[in-house]
C-alpha cells in the first residue's frame, strides 16, 4: 500500500474556505488516478472530486462551482480548494489513489488511502 498524507483541514464558518493537500509518497504505476472522498457521521464515504491520469476532472454535484481539485506538475501532490463552505461539507476528507488511466467514483475501487483530515463548518 502506498503512503498518502493529507493536510489542511480545520474549522471554519459558513462561507469560509480551506485548502487540502495530499502528498503521494511514491509512484504507484505509470498511470494512476487520485481523488478526494469524504465521510460524514452516519453517512457512506462519497467521492468529492478526482483527477485521472489524462488530467480529466470530475466533481460530485454537491461541490461543483465551489470546490476545485488540482495537481502539481509531478502529479504527486493533490489539492482541493474548498470555497463557500457549508455545514453539510463537514466530514473527514480522505485522499485516495489507484493505478489505471481512469477514475472511479466507487471508493471500493481504491486500494491506497490517507489517514484523513477533518473539516468542520459551523453555521
Amino acid at each position: 500500500q502506498v503512503h498518502l498524507v493529507e493536510s489542511g483541514g480545520g474549522s471554519v464558518q459558513t462561507g469560509g474556505s480551506l485548502r487540502l493537500s495530499c502528498v503521494l509518497a511514491e509512484v504507484i504505476s505509470s498511470s494512476y488516478c487520485m481523488g478526494w472522498f469524504r465521510l460524514a457521521p452516519w453517512e457512506e464515504r462519497e467521492v468529492v472530486a478526482n483527477i485521472d491520469d489524462n488530467g480529466g476532472i470530475r466533481y460530485a454535484d454537491s461541490v461543483k462551482g465551489r470546490f476545485t481539485v488540482s495537481q502539481n506538475s509531478a502529479k504527486n501532490i493533490l489539492y482541493l480548494q474548498m470555497n463557500s463552505l457549508e455545514p453539510e461539507d463537514t466530514a473527514m476528507y480522505y485522499c485516495a489513489a489507484d493505478s489505471g488511466s481512469w477514475c472511479y467514483d466507487d471508493p471500493l475501487k481504491y486500494t491506497n488511502w490517507g489517514q484523513g483530515t477533518q473539516v468542520n463548518v459551523s453555521s
